[in-house]
């Protein structure tokens, strides 16, 4: 497994499973601080069509182009279904968001090759890491 400095400076798209358009939630937030900072974002959630400036997909099997990394908002027991997408498009990691743990999910990503990264702020790492 690369190291989250490695993860987090080889990485370039990052698909956000769970983005919303509501500058309150965290997601958002989120993904626009790492707009801000270079990284390509690419919003996941059917109930969305776009959120800051970028189109929204449905799942991230719908995503037309290669993704690094899978940043995931979403409930631990809703991630193994995310992490099974995420090995089908050759994602590079998977990230579950602070607060959210799945042992299954990690499972199956690792199998498959993945980076896994459980209950952890991808920005409190990059401010940590002076990314």
């Amino acid at each position: 497994m690369r190291s989250l400095e490695e993860i987090l400076r080889q990485s370039r798209s990052i698909a956000i499973v769970g983005l919303s358009s509501d500058p309150a939630r965290p997601s958002f937030g989120i993904a626009q601080a790492l707009q801000k900072i270079g990284y390509q974002i690419i919003p996941v959630n059917p109930k969305e069509k776009e959120v800051l400036g970028q189109t929204a997909y449905p799942s991230l099997l719908d995503i037309p182009g290669p993704v690094d990394l899978v940043n995931v908002f979403r409930r631990p027991n809703q991630t193994p279904e995310v992490a099974r997408q995420a090995v089908q498009i050759r994602a590079q990691a998977l990230w579950l968001q602070l607060g959210i743990e799945n042992e299954e999910a990690a499972q199956i990503a690792s199998a498959a090759g993945l980076d896994v990264i459980m209950d952890r702020c991808i920005m409190v790492e990059l401010r940590k890491l002076g990314l």
